[in-house]
């Protein structure tokens, strides 16, 4: 095991100084971790790494265990103290090999953002140039820019005003919504002081008819 995540760190740290240096050797490195980050890449890595944290957890607590045993047994333990260094050797190696696991992530993403910034400079720098040489070459091409230029203000000119337009109306419509909202709690206040009104008379119906059943009673008898 021991053996294995010295390896990992070895070839790890091996790919991070090749990321580093611009040689013919970081576009295939480059090229590799593409297609490792494509199709079911992502969740081999994640499963491996998973796995990796789940193990790490486990030394953890078997380090606090032994720690536990030692505080009981208030001695020293020769085995418990092996187990210690061997647990606390691992899961220093595997906590590294993450980092660098990290690190590489990390650098892969920067250098494709890198490349893909430098081509969007190169792609604005030739238009550029082409626009400049469409000035120098042709006025009217020039003039036909301009007249285009316009025509968009024009339309993002209008679209700031159907924007507001909106806006407005969209505000209007919330506080309609709320002007409702308030209204139809008024009402329900309303219907519940009328349904306890109706409650109250109701009872008072029956009880004047109760006692008008209670005295046609006593004139029968």
């Amino acid at each position: 095991m021991i053996q294995l995540l010295y390896t990992v760190i070895l070839a790890e740290m091996a790919l991070i100084l090749t990321l580093l240096f611009k040689t013919p050797l970081r576009k295939l490195v480059i090229m590799a971790l593409d297609r490792v980050k494509r199709g079911r890449g992502p969740v081999v890595v994640k499963t491996v790494a998973g796995t990796v944290l789940a193990v790490l957890g486990s030394s953890l607590y078997s380090m606090v265990k032994i720690q536990r045993r030692t505080v009981e047994a208030g001695a020293v333990n020769p085995t418990d103290q092996v187990l210690m260094s061997k647990h606390m050797l691992e899961a220093s190696l595997m906590g590294f090999v993450l980092f660098l696991s990290l690190m590489i992530d990390r650098l892969h993403h920067y250098i494709r953002e890198l490349r893909l910034l430098r081509k969007t400079m190169e792609a604005a720098k030739k238009q550029s140039r082409g626009i400049d040489e469409g000035k120098n070459g042709s006025a009217e091409e020039v003039k036909g820019l301009k007249e285009e230029i316009a025509i968009l203000r024009t339309k993002v000119k209008k679209l700031e005003n159907e924007y507001e337009t909106k806006d407005r109306e969209a505000k209007k419509a919330e506080a309609e919504a709320e002007a409702l909202k308030k209204q139809s709690e008024g009402l329900l206040l309303e219907y519940d002081r009328l349904l306890a009104d109706n409650q109250s008379l109701r009872s008072q119906l029956e009880s004047i008819d109760l006692s008008l059943s209670n005295s046609d009673g006593k004139k029968n008898t």
